[in-house]
């Protein structure tokens, strides 16, 4: 029987060795506090459940969704009398679902799920897209708003924690959480608005609140997956503007629950939210992406007013680690019809795969899905040990000393979530949209034929560089971390550079000497980009020690100015960064596991001209562009029209 776990050597490899299992069931189980009632005794106990789940779960996207793709994007979803419906296969699809209690899956035992790390549920996500990424979309939006819900419950303090067993007693919105444990129910974040996606300090929604304290949302939002869900977590403007607000009015966000309608015990719907219209998509056609009115909508604010954009961000950081496994997901469906077709199909004399150039595609396929998941894994991995780190100190009762230990630990772990994140969500999706397309390359003239899977691959893969924050927006929140990290403490980069350096020319082992010739790479091209950033800054600081660069450093920045040749390169800066940082995960796994040497050498024979490349166009040029851009040169050009 097809399974799309069991056929995946690489997932495999990070079952079996490649993830900290031990960190995370016991600060998952709470150091198997529960043992004794519904919780796991041991590692090896949860570690068993997790993979006959994961199991399952492969035996049944391969089986039930996969061999239905082509069915799915052909039927659509349609808005009939105000509501969204689906065709009967997404329907008995979902309903298979809710019979399996896959809803819960993440969500704690008290609250109605299975109690699993995201890791399993991110896992799961994979091999659900490599099924129907579209399917995978929805899906998202049940585990990933109950999760959510707790999360955001707990940050405002409002979720009551047992400090010995970890157990959950009370959480605001327990209800909403329980339903979509249950598959009764899902959610969605509502961030977009006409004229106002990437630029939120545009967002015109309005959160107002009554003489009685009530909270109300009036406005608009388009293109939101899953907007047919109950529970919808809604960005709106509660404070004006700030002309002087030097993050552009982010600060006057605030963050609301809106239950979009009610039921009676009938089940008969009564809508308090109007769905305006389901957009007609290139792609995800089994996914409904939904246009709603909010005409003043009760509301539940989350936290304080203002602090909106805040919890965005801690929501944006798991939905942007859920693309990247969807990403590669899509990408493994591309490589595997790819390699399929391509060991199939002859032509002068042999099957394609055994033509020189093929056979490049399709390792270079290979060799970067392993890259990303190493990624995706690894940015998983510190994020779920980050967030339940910082719920333990918060709700556990540890001595000062192991709450020392324990802020230590999960600072650590959100440093490493926070580099590597955008670097996933970016060389996912961008990969994604490459491997579609070179899976039709290879299919010829088949591959443009609707009879064939890759067109439709690269339909639903076109939108992975745009949703859940662009490209081009993971570009620059990478070059304003690693330039700011830098700026912020030149003597630990120098170190860091230096020690690349080194190892470079005196490791024994050639693979660490390629990796730190690619760090020194990287290296220098972020010792570029701060000296053409920092300008007269850098020049006043000579003679003064090193100690005192970094306040001399902070101060007085006009980012449209002095940022202007970092955000230019910003794009070349993250796919240098990723290179980098793919190499480094491999190496660290090849010196665990021998047998991963192999992967890191093929990805070093693909990243290290990459590498070079990136160096020298970041390095080399840019300034012509910046001088035509510059407000001298624009005036200059308005006289000469006038």
């Amino acid at each position: 029987m097809a399974n799309f776990f069991k056929d995946n050597d690489d997932l495999q490899y990070y079952f079996d060795k490649g993830i900290d299992w031990e960190s995370l069931v016991q600060i998952t189980e709470h150091d198997f506090a529960d043992a004794d009632g519904d919780g796991f005794s041991s590692t090896e106990e949860a570690v068993d459940f997790y993979r006959d789940i994961i199991e399952m779960f492969g035996q049944f996207v391969a089986e039930e969704i996969k061999p239905y793709e082509k069915e799915i994007d052909e039927k659509g979803v349609d808005l009939i009398d105000g509501e969204v419906v689906f065709p009967e296969r997404l329907t008995q699809i979902f309903d298979k679902i809710k019979e399996l209690d896959l809803h819960g899956l993440p969500i704690p035992r008290e609250l109605g799920g299975m109690n699993a790390p995201m890791m399993v549920y991110f896992i799961n996500s994979e091999i659900m897209s490599r099924a129907d990424v579209s399917v995978m979309a929805h899906h998202g939006f049940h585990a990933g708003i109950a999760m959510a819900a707790l999360v955001l419950s707990a940050l405002e303090g409002s979720t009551e924690i047992d400090p010995k067993t970890g157990r959950i007693i009370e959480t605001r919105w327990k209800k909403a959480i329980e339903e979509i444990a249950a598959g009764e129910a899902w959610g969605c974040m509502d961030i977009t608005e006409p004229d106002a996606g990437s630029d939120m300090a545009a967002l015109r929604t309005i959160g107002e609140q009554d003489a009685d304290g009530n909270w109300y949302v009036t406005g608009e939002k388009i293109f939101i997956t899953a907007g047919h869900g109950k529970y919808h977590f809604v960005i709106a403007r509660t404070e004006d503007a700030d002309p002087d607000d030097p993050i552009g009015g982010l600060n006057g966000l605030s963050m609301f629950l809106v239950p979009t309608y009610e039921e009676d015990a009938e089940g008969k719907r009564k809508r308090i939210v109007q769905l305006s219209r389901v957009e007609e998509k290139l792609g995800h056609h089994g996914s409904a992406t939904c246009g709603l009115v909010f005409d003043k909508a009760p509301a539940e604010l989350v936290g304080q007013r203002g602090d909106g954009f805040k919890y965005m961000l801690t929501l944006m950081n798991n939905a942007r680690l859920g693309v990247g496994f969807e990403c590669i997901g899509l990408s493994e469906s591309a490589y595997r019809v790819a390699s399929e077709y391509a060991a199939e199909r002859r032509s002068m004399g042999k099957t394609i795969d055994r033509h020189e150039m093929i056979a490049d595609y399709l390792e270079t396929m290979k060799t970067e899905i392993q890259g990303i998941r190493a990624m995706a894994v690894t940015a998983c991995f510190h994020e779920e040990m980050a967030q339940k780190l910082a719920l333990a100190i918060r709700y556990g009762d540890p001595d000062e000393i192991e709450r020392q230990r324990m802020e230590r630990l999960m600072k650590s772990h959100q440093r490493k979530a926070r580099r590597i994140t955008p670097l996933l969500k970016y060389f996912g999706a961008e990969k994604a949209v490459e491997h579609a397309r070179t899976a039709l390359q290879i299919h010829g003239g088949n591959g443009y034929m609707t009879e064939y899977l890759p067109e439709k691959l690269l339909r639903d893969a076109l939108v992975m560089p745009i949703y859940e924050g662009t490209s081009q927006i993971q570009a620059l929140m990478a070059m304003k971390d690693t330039l700011g990290a830098i700026i912020g403490n030149p003597q630990a980069f120098v170190r860091r550079l230096a020690q690349a350096r080194w190892r470079s020319l005196s490791s024994r082992n050639p693979l660490e000497r390629r990796v730190a010739q690619l760090q020194s790479l990287s290296f220098g091209a972020q010792q570029h980009l701060v000296l053409k950033t920092a300008g007269a800054k850098v020049k006043g600081l000579r003679g003064k020690p090193i100690a005192e660069w970094s306040d001399e450093l902070t101060k007085n920045w006009d980012p449209k100015r002095d940022f202007a040749y970092a955000m230019l390169h910003a794009e070349r800066l993250i796919q240098l960064l990723g290179e980098t940082t793919i190499a480094e995960l491999l190496l660290e796994q090849a010196e665990r596991h021998p047998e991963r040497a192999e992967l890191l050498e093929r990805h070093l024979e693909r990243a290290e001209p990459k590498a070079r490349y990136l160096h020298d166009r970041i390095t080399t040029t840019g300034q012509r562009l910046l001088e035509k851009l510059s407000p001298e040169a624009s005036e200059a050009a308005r006289q000469a029209a006038e």
